[in-house]
């Protein structure tokens, strides 16, 4: 799968909203570089970056975002 049609993919399980898409996929790379395990089996992830990982889970729906609150 192409790049973009990742992205486009990870984007729709944020309800398009590309604030939270970026702060998902930061929190991710950051849990990734203090060693936290993929959460992507069916793929080498030896030789990719942190925040492709963790788009890549957003995009499978390994990963979802708890914790923000609207507040009026």
């Amino acid at each position: 799968m192409r790049t973009e049609q990742i992205v486009a993919k990870a984007l729709k399980v944020t309800g398009g909203d590309r604030y939270k898409l970026s702060l998902m996929i930061s929190k991710r790379a950051e849990q990734l570089a203090a060693g936290e395990p993929p959460l992507i089996d069916n793929v080498d992830t030896r030789r990719m970056k942190f925040a492709d990982i963790a788009i890549l889970e957003l995009a499978e729906g390994k990963i979802a975002l708890d914790g923000i609150v609207d507040k009026d």
